[in-house]
């Protein structure tokens, strides 16, 4: 099996890059391509969940060992394939995904792409006694991972509307914010996060 794959970004796609390693092209699936957008001319690692199936071998590929690892535990849960579980780390990073499991955050979990409420119901089950050591622990004890505070304190809510007035909607918007927010000051101007929102949904 392979665990991890060194090379250069051939090709950047919405779902995948391709990974030049010594001569031969890897396609691999990314929770966010984008985030090597930036290392098209470097050697980037990529941690491998290499999936076998009766009609195809695909390879997931993941920035970190804390992905690779959520994403193995994620897909042990029963109705969620590795296509939902990539779905999964494109809308929230490991260590808030884990902390709203530990919450049983519901109402995060089900914003999640491909999640609804027994979904996430069955994550809480069986996964909340199997994710020690992974996330940050303070997470734990805080509000909620996506609050009202953490929307209200940025010029997300009067970009949301902008958004929404151009025809997006409160699903999309939801999932963009989960991808958004770490990369949002708290006095960021409402066009600057119209831009880097408008980014994120021409990229799918």
């Amino acid at each position: 099996m392979i665990d991890f794959l060194r090379g250069q970004i051939a090709l950047l796609e919405t779902e995948y890059v391709v990974l030049d390693v010594h001569g031969i092209g890897y396609r691999v699936f990314c929770p966010n391509p984008y985030v090597y957008g930036t290392k098209k001319d470097e050697i980037v690692t990529i941690y491998i969940h290499h999936h076998v199936r009766e009609d195809a071998i695909l390879l997931f590929g993941f920035s970190t060992r804390e992905e690779q690892k959520l994403f193995r535990k994620l897909i042990e849960v029963s109705g969620i394939g590795p296509r939902v579980a990539l779905g999964i780390l494109s809308g929230g990073s490991p260590d808030h995904v884990v902390a709203a499991i530990h919450q049983e955050n519901i109402s995060f979990l089900i914003k999640l792409p491909g999640i609804g409420k027994k979904t996430a119901q069955r994550m809480i089950l069986d996964l909340k006694d199997k994710l020690d050591g992974m996330g940050a622990p303070s997470l734990f004890d805080e509000a909620p991972v996506l609050s009202d505070a953490q929307e209200g304190n940025s010029g997300w809510p009067e970009a949301r509307e902008g958004l929404k007035a151009l025809g997006y909607t409160d699903t999309e918007l939801d999932r963009v914010w989960l991808r958004l927010k770490d990369s949002v000051g708290p006095d960021e101007a409402v066009d600057s996060v119209m831009k880097k929102a408008l980014k994120l949904l021409y990229a799918g």
